[in-house]
């Protein structure tokens, strides 16, 4: 299954290493894409233990992938990640959709961990679209290195900002 997300106009082209190699154009600068109106984050006290699932009461969380640094493939420790959410999404959350935000680390310059960012949301997206998915459930975002887990300056810390971040959404 690809794991590549194809081309779309404003960012950059990519490599077959999986890296985002370029800035965005001057004229087409990346920005964030806003949750479409009418949609709100789902909160864990809202969601319904009977509608979604989860054992005990407790919900079914949809979990992050990891990505390398400089790199938007999806790693192999992500693939069973991927494959247990999109088994949720069919499942306990078919009645949801997912936004996937796409986030880096603090190493780059804003504009160049926009692109990243998005490239690694949209390779997650794709990855899920291909493990039967609908497009339509899925929206993504690209934080770039603006909301990171971790504060600390170091490889640890670094790694837990390259990720893909599953936030769970209903229709209202």
């Amino acid at each position: 299954m690809p794991s590549q997300p194809p081309s779309q106009p404003g960012v950059p082209p990519k490599s077959p290493e999986g890296q985002a190699p370029v800035a965005p154009s001057p004229q087409q600068k990346p920005t964030p894409r806003q949750p479409q109106p009418g949609i709100e984050p789902l909160k864990p006290e809202e969601v319904p233990s009977e509608k979604f699932g989860g054992s005990e009461g407790v919900p079914a969380q949809l979990q992050h992938v990891f990505f390398d640094f400089d790199r938007y493939t999806i790693r192999p420790d992500a693939v069973p990640v991927l494959q247990a959410n999109a088994r949720l999404l069919k499942t306990v959350y078919r009645d949801a959709t997912v936004l996937i935000e796409g986030h880096c680390d603090e190493r780059g310059t804003e504009e160049y961990n926009l692109v990243l960012g998005e490239r690694r949301a949209q390779a997650v997206r794709q990855y899920l679209v291909d493990l039967g998915i609908s497009p339509s459930r899925i929206q993504i975002v690209s934080y770039g290195e603006e909301k990171p887990f971790c504060r600390e300056h170091g490889e640890p810390c670094w790694q837990q900002n390259r990720r893909g971040h599953f936030v769970l959404q209903k229709k209202m």
